[in-house]
């Protein structure tokens, strides 16, 4: 994402149904900065537009067809970060998440367009479309990753990004506070941490994970019996093998 938003539809070159198209999805935008979800009519966007309402009704149906539209359109100026490494990547995500929702009217945009899912199966499809494709462009990065021994073979690329972005979408819609570039940070270094852990290894490989965790633990388990019960029982331990000294005149 960029922190500059083209005009909706401006970067689409064409004739009249574009030049409608454009003109539609900006008085889109601008009656949402101007009122929200709730106040939005399909009678608002012709007026603001110059566009006939019928024609809006005919293309676009209903003003969940629109701000559904305005978002898969916004969403086109999404770059997929490529800095070499997961951590750089997963920053620079990130980050042009925590500034595109920076804009208001962005936020506006994503709680209308989960408004309009919760009351039309049209919409609930579109948005369901819209978040898996990104998710698979995204999940890009993570395969890179893999095939530069970054993380394990088994990593699934789409927890990966859905855990990068969830914490910007709790904060939106359910907390209801702005983003920051400190939730950008924050979250880039937890889902890579979790990632380089395991974390997110696919469900077709977790039980084999499991069975393969199981025996090297029993392995280990009879290795340790077999050896100094002395040795095991500090291993075990929950004290520290090196415990800080307090040294003379500390508080």
């Amino acid at each position: 994402m960029t922190t500059a938003h083209h005009a909706p539809g401006g970067s689409r070159p064409g004739g009249r149904t574009a030049r409608t198209r454009e003109a539609v999805l900006t008085a889109v935008l601008k009656e949402l900065g101007r009122g929200g979800f709730a106040a939005l009519t399909m009678e608002k966007v012709a007026q603001r537009s110059g566009i006939h309402v019928a024609t809006l009704y005919r293309r676009w149906r209903c003003t969940e067809g629109l701000v559904c539209e305005l978002l898969t359109d916004l969403s086109s100026d999404v770059p997929l970060p490529d800095t070499g490494t997961l951590p750089g990547d997963l920053r620079a995500l990130a980050r042009s998440i925590s500034a595109f929702y920076g804009d208001a009217r962005m936020c506006r945009l994503i709680e209308a367009v989960v408004s309009a899912a919760a009351r039309d199966p049209q919409a609930a499809t579109v948005l369901r479309s819209f978040f898996g494709e990104r998710l698979v462009l995204a999940g890009r990065m993570v395969q890179r990753a893999v095939e530069r021994g970054e993380l394990p073979a088994d990593t699934d690329p789409e927890q990966v990004m859905s855990a990068l972005g969830a914490p910007f979408y709790y904060r939106i819609l359910i907390a209801r506070r702005p983003v920051d570039q400190d939730l950008a940070e924050s979250t880039a270094i937890a889902v890579w941490a979790a990632a380089r852990a395991g974390a997110y290894a696919s469900k077709g490989n977790s039980s084999n994970s499991s069975n393969n965790n199981s025996s090297n633990k029993t392995s280990s388990k009879t290795s340790s019996n077999s050896g100094n019960n002395k040795t095991n029982w500090r291993s075990n331990s929950k004290t520290p093998a090196t415990s800080p000294t307090k040294t003379d005149g500390a508080d």
